[in-house]
C-alpha cells in the first residue's frame, strides 16, 4: 500500500469524539502499509496550508469531523485537484450518511484503503453580503436554519433528541416569510417556514429532506415548506425521517442548477449545521459544482 494521508481532526465535532475516532482508523491504514500523519484542529489559515501540502505530496486530506468539517476543506481539495476522504465524527454526519459510509473503523479504514475516487458535486454559494462559501450537502433558509442555531444551546440533551427538540421548539416560534425563489432563470413566489437546497439529500442529523437528491447527477433539489399551522407541522415534523414528507400538500420540490432565493422578513440562514448569517431582500445565490470533487466512497 503506497497511498498516503493527510488527516485534518475537528477536536470540538462530535463533543471530541473526533479525537477518539481518528485513532483506530490511522493505526489500521499503518498496519496496512500507508503513511498517516494527523494534524489536530489547527485552524483556517494552518488548514489550508495543510490541505495545499497534503495535495502537493500526493496524499489523500481526510476530513475528521461533522458536515461543518469537511464542507469547510472540501472546496480547497477540489480547487487544487486533490483527493478526499471522511471520516464521520460530528453530531449530524449527513453528507457521510448519504454516501453510505458508517462509524466502523474496520470499513472506514477500507473505503481509504480500497476506493477509487469518485467525481462528487458540491455547492458554490455567494452569500447576501458577497462572500463565496463551498458546501457539501445543502444551504437552507427559514425555521430549519433557526434549528440549527438552537442544537448548540440544547447540547445537554442526548445528541440523537438535540435535533428533535430544537425542531420541534423553532416549529413553535417560526413566522412564515415571503421567499422569492428562482430556479433556472424560473421564478417562484411562497410563503414558507423554510428553503432547503440540497446537494444530499439528508440534513439536520438523519432527516431525509430531499429524497431524490443525488450528489454526482450535476443538479440540486428545492424543496420548500410552505407555510401551515405550527401544530400541523409539528404533528408532520417526523415524516422528514423517512422522506414521506415529500407528499404533504405544503411542500414542493422544485430542481435545478442555479438557484436564486430572496426572503421578506428576514430569516436565518445555514449550511451544514453552521450559520450562514441572515437572508432578506439582497439574494443568496447557489450554483451547483458538477464532479468537482474527487471523493473515496
Amino acid at each position: 500500500m503506497n497511498r498516503a494521508y493527510s488527516f485534518l481532526v475537528n477536536r470540538s465535532s462530535g463533543g471530541g469524539s473526533g479525537v477518539g475516532a481518528v485513532i483506530p482508523v490511522a493505526r489500521l491504514l499503518r498496519e496496512a502499509g500507508a503513511t498517516v500523519e494527523v494534524s489536530y484542529s489547527p485552524g483556517p489559515r494552518a488548514t489550508l496550508e495543510a490541505i495545499g501540502a497534503a495535495v502537493e505530496r500526493g496524499a489523500v486530506v481526510v476530513s475528521v469531523g461533522g458536515d461543518g468539517m469537511l464542507s469547510s476543506i472540501a472546496g480547497e481539495v477540489a480547487r487544487l485537484g486533490g483527493t478526499l476522504g471522511i471520516l464521520p465524527a460530528g453530531r449530524g454526519n449527513d453528507f457521510a450518511r448519504m454516501i453510505g459510509l458508517g462509524h466502523d473503523p474496520e470499513a472506514i479504514a477500507r473505503t481509504l484503503l480500497e476506493a477509487e475516487p469518485v467525481a462528487t458535486d458540491l455547492i458554490s454559494a455567494t452569500l447576501p453580503d458577497g462572500a463565496r462559501r463551498c458546501v457539501a450537502g445543502s444551504v437552507y433558509a427559514g425555521v430549519d436554519a433557526q434549528t440549527a442555531d438552537l442544537v448548540n444551546l440544547v447540547r445537554w440533551l442526548p445528541r440523537k433528541l438535540q435535533y428533535p427538540a430544537a425542531a420541534v421548539t423553532s416549529l413553535a416560534r417560526f413566522v412564515p416569510s415571503s421567499f422569492s425563489v428562482t430556479v433556472d432563470g424560473s421564478e417562484h413566489r411562497f410563503e414558507a417556514a423554510c428553503v432547503v437546497v440540497a446537494n444530499s439529500g439528508y440534513y439536520g442529523s438523519g432527516m431525509h429532506i430531499a429524497p431524490s437528491a443525488a450528489v454526482d447527477d450535476g443538479e440540486l433539489e428545492v424543496v420548500v415548506i410552505t407555510a401551515t399551522g405550527r401544530l400541523d407541522m409539528i404533528r408532520a415534523f417526523p415524516k422528514v425521517y423517512d422522506g414521506s414528507h415529500i407528499g404533504l400538500d405544503q411542500v414542493r420540490v422544485l430542481h435545478g442548477k442555479s438557484i436564486s432565493i430572496s426572503a421578506r422578513p428576514t430569516v436565518s440562514l445555514g449550511g451544514d449545521g453552521e450559520p450562514l448569517g441572515s437572508l432578506g431582500a439582497d439574494p443568496l445565490r447557489i450554483e451547483v459544482d458538477p464532479g468537482a470533487l474527487r471523493l473515496l466512497r
